[in-house]
């Protein structure tokens, strides 16, 4: 039974028979139609520019996909931008292109490709402006724009601690369970402890891949992967195929940031790629979150610098959506425990702190020391000897050693 996240409708795939316009194209199934100039510009130019290229973004905003597209195929003349070099680059790439093959491949695979003004695209991503994806390559039946939603990216190191593990996991679970999506990027360490979370939590997750959806990486989690095409969702902007890049990497967090409302970052070091993701929402606006480690852990110092720059300390599933959640998603007041004694009256509570843990002073010493009468000082000590704090020794008061253990049982509240 596929996870879905527990909140209404979560947008599973039309199908070919309840129609769909030409922003989606090889949907799994049957008689897929015909994609149109628009869809087979988007792919082509999904070949052939690399990932947040902004200024392959600015010509298709400027003179549209499908002549963007034609200009690269027929070469000449340049447009503006790019030096020779690189241009020749693009047209070579260009000539190699082949947009129904692509098509048919990931027909094949079970991938959709999904283009910005389309029933399926998240719109939020359109706030990456020139840096938008051209489209996106979509494994999974969910709807990315129905998850989208309501989703959170949890990011961190790859070679993480157990703690950052722990962490991650416990997080991930406890946002399932509270019917948000987990968005992370597949990798190892915290994000793969994400995943599992989410889904042993029986959540949805979304994994963004800075490859071909079809072709899993790294290579270790290609079960993972797998589980999560199946019971979530896997996109990327690469077409069939194509393998990722260190670069690619460091692109792809742009996406993550874009498409949640905020991004929670476990463990990190100074250089860690998951703060590339962080900085990224900080600029879009996103909710920027950080869960604290150990002052000295080296891994734990990227997050540290990023809440001393305003992200917000978070430490459970509860505090992440009191910020990124609706009105009245308030997570729970922290306190510490209730002591017999701090269910006291005011008046016995001073008599009791008058009482010195040694020795049995009078009464008439307790209400010097209580600043109050020596008869409201008696009235309260046979009260607080109903109640097994205090003894009477001859003329003397002192404390029970049920007063000595409750009066230890907190030694900071003082």
């Amino acid at each position: 039974m596929s996870a879905v996240p527990r909140h209404p409708d979560p947008g599973g795939l039309p199908g070919p028979a309840r129609g769909r316009d030409d922003h989606t194209a090889a949907l799994p199934g049957p008689a897929p139609g015909l994609p149109g100039p628009e869809v087979l510009a988007r792919v082509f130019l999904s070949r052939v520019l690399e990932p947040g290229d902004v200024t392959g973004g600015r010509w298709v905003r400027e003179l549209g996909a499908v002549d963007t597209a034609r200009r690269l195929r027929e070469g000449t003349p340049p447009l503006p931008g790019v030096s020779d070099r690189r241009w020749a680059g693009l047209c070579a790439r260009a000539a190699r292109a082949d947009p129904e093959r692509d098509l048919a491949a990931a027909r094949e695979a079970g991938v959709r490709f999904v283009c910005p003004g389309g029933g399926e695209w998240p719109a939020q991503l359109d706030d990456l402006a020139d840096a938008r994806p051209t489209g996106l390559w979509v494994r999974g039946r969910p709807s990315l724009r129905m998850w989208a939603l309501r989703s959170v990216s949890l990011v961190g190191a790859r070679a993480c601690t157990e703690y950052g593990a722990h962490m991650a996991g416990t997080l991930a679970a406890g946002l399932a369970e509270r019917g948000w999506v987990v968005v992370s990027g597949g990798a190892y360490g915290v994000d793969g402890a994400a995943h599992r979370g989410t889904l042993a939590g029986g959540g949805a997750t979304v994994a963004v891949l800075a490859c071909g959806v079809d072709r899993p990486y790294p290579r270790g989690h290609t079960g993972l992967i797998t589980r999560i095409a199946q019971q979530g969702l896997v996109i990327g902007e690469l077409p069939p195929g194509d393998h990722p890049t260190p670069n690619r990497f460091i692109v792809r967090n742009r996406v993550i940031a874009a498409l949640t409302r905020g991004t929670v970052v476990v463990e990190a070091a100074l250089r860690s790629g998951s703060l590339v993701t962080a900085r990224a929402a900080q600029r879009l606006g996103r909710h920027t979150m950080g869960v604290p480690g150990p002052a000295t852990s080296a891994r734990s110092a990227g997050v540290h610098e990023l809440l001393r720059g305003g992200a917000t300390l978070v430490t459970d599933a509860a505090e992440v959506v009191e910020l990124v959640g609706d009105i009245g998603e308030l997570a729970p007041d922290r306190r510490g425990p209730v002591l017999p004694r701090d269910l006291l009256e005011p008046e016995a509570r001073q008599i009791l702190a008058a009482l010195p843990a040694r020795g049995a002073p009078s009464a008439a010493d307790i209400a010097r020391d209580a600043r109050t009468t020596p008869d409201d000082a008696v009235a309260r000590l046979y009260e607080l000897r109903a109640l097994g704090y205090v003894e009477r020794h001859g003329d003397g008061w002192k404390l029970t050693r049920q007063a000595m253990i409750s009066g230890r049982a907190d030694p900071d509240a003082c």
